[in-house]
């Protein structure tokens, strides 16, 4: 398995980034967050270039993160308003921010990004205990679909131009439920590679490993905008609460 650390997706991704990586769920998100957050201090993990956390402070929210890689902060701290948001650079399954926090968060499938399950089992230990009783820890992730892998590997083509490919080739690890993705972009100016391990979890194993931090779900659906979570559902947004006392 390529070797992954806290910081290796910001070193490979900061400089583009926000033009890369913008899921086009940004309104909803921060709107649905906002909700159930109330008038809480919030903590956002993995902040990067504050996609999530710029738009909260903007609604008024008392928001810090953590981050593992430098040089997303440093493009967070770029940005309007970026510079006043406190940030602890550290692996999020560890590092520690003083608390509590009335609400937590983790989106875009970054708990993923942990690449073993007793890492991301420590992430939700650490969440736990930053919260306040009665505090809440939202998570996006998708769900995994491997219908379109074949020998466990998959090859698809993201983007053609007249100048220009992008594809991204798959290897998939069963039985340590680990994915490891190529991503090839080839333009005029040469070739890149944007490497990426992730570790998939199931909805019913993230569940247990919030119930092992202390924290029991609330609520899950299927999309930002509440969608049923059902059979068919390709993501997941699941909310935890820690008791209140």
């Amino acid at each position: 398995m390529m070797d992954f650390d806290p910081d290796t997706f910001g070193t490979l991704n900061a400089d583009n980034y926000d033009a890369q990586h913008d899921p086009g769920t940004t309104e909803e998100s921060v709107a649905l967050i906002a909700e159930l957050a109330g008038q809480g201090r919030l903590l956002e993990l993995a902040i990067g270039t504050g996609r999530m956390a710029l738009p909260l402070k903007a609604r008024g929210f008392d928001i810090a993160g953590i981050e593992g890689s430098p040089a997303m902060v440093e493009k967070l701290r770029e940005k309007p308003g970026g510079a006043d948001i406190p940030v602890v650079i550290g692996d999020m399954a560890d590092a520690a921010i003083e608390g509590p926090f009335d609400f937590a968060f983790l989106v875009f499938n970054t708990l993923f990004n942990l690449t073993s399950q007793a890492d991301q089992v420590r992430c939700f230990r650490n969440v736990a205990d930053r919260l306040a009783p009665g505090g809440a820890f939202l998570i996006e992730t998708f769900v995994p679909d491997f219908s379109a892998y074949q020998g466990h590997q998959s090859l698809r083509t993201r983007k053609i131009g007249f100048k220009s490919l992008w594809f991204e080739a798959t290897l998939h690890d069963p039985t340590r439920q680990v994915i490891e993705y190529q991503r090839v972009r080839i333009t005029e100016q040469g070739v890149r590679l944007v490497p990426l391990v992730m570790r998939y979890a199931w909805p019913q194993e993230i569940d247990l490993m919030a119930e092992l931090a202390g924290l029991q779900l609330e609520q899950r659906w299927g999309g930002w905008a509440r969608e049923p979570f059902t059979a068919d559902s390709r993501m997941h947004v699941s909310l935890y609460r820690k008791a209140a006392g």
